[in-house]
């Protein structure tokens, strides 16, 4: 059962950790402790960055898959 849940964030999840882990040339799973503890610690304001990090990088995302496609005419 635990899997399941595991596997289903793992899938859904926003690629926030994964992008900030590249950037930092650090491990995936420090960046997402550190959201946990921090979490618990700072009262979910790492909640907040997490959610609008997710929400800049698909902005992102999507803004670059329209310059693709204006191009591939």
């Amino acid at each position: 059962m635990f899997q399941r849940v595991v596997t289903y964030f793992e899938k859904q999840s926003f690629g926030v950790c994964t992008y900030l882990a590249e950037k930092l040339n650090m491990s995936i799973g420090r960046i997402r402790l550190f959201f946990i503890y921090s979490s618990f610690l700072a009262v979910g304001f790492p909640i907040v960055f997490y959610v609008l990090a997710a929400f800049v990088l698909d902005v992102r995302h999507y803004i670059k898959k329209i310059r693709l496609g204006i191009w591939d005419v």
